[in-house]
């Protein structure tokens, strides 16, 4: 990953996670935490990995970050000052809800 790809991961990340917390208007008990962004070489695109809590209101968050999109890369193009922003997609990462299916199996294994 280039240098440059890797800084506007960063960038991208702090200024979604602003947005989606103060702008996003989620059920009582939902909240979106965005642990990674992955952006590609040539800066075009970037993967925003969205986590949710709890996991059985995932889609409900998706779908509500989907028709929000709009809103939110305006929000984000005004915050930053970058030549072009890339294209980007939201992603559900289900990365704990798989690490807690693996500790349990563990857990088990030990009994």
């Amino acid at each position: 990953m280039s240098y440059r790809a890797s800084k506007l991961d960063a960038l991208l990340q702090k200024e979604i996670s602003t947005i989606l917390t103060r702008e996003l208007s989620l059920k009582h008990g939902v909240f979106i935490t965005i642990p990674r962004v992955k952006t590609t070489s040539d800066l075009r695109y970037s993967h925003v990995f969205v986590s949710v809590f709890p996991a059985k209101e995932a889609s409900y968050a998706m779908k509500t970050i989907a028709h929000e999109q709009g809103n939110i890369l305006k929000k984000l193009s005004r915050k930053l000052t970058i030549k072009s922003l890339p294209h980007i997609s939201f992603v559900y990462d289900d990365t704990e809800e798989r690490a807690d299916i693996i500790e349990k199996i563990f857990h088990d294994l030990q009994l």
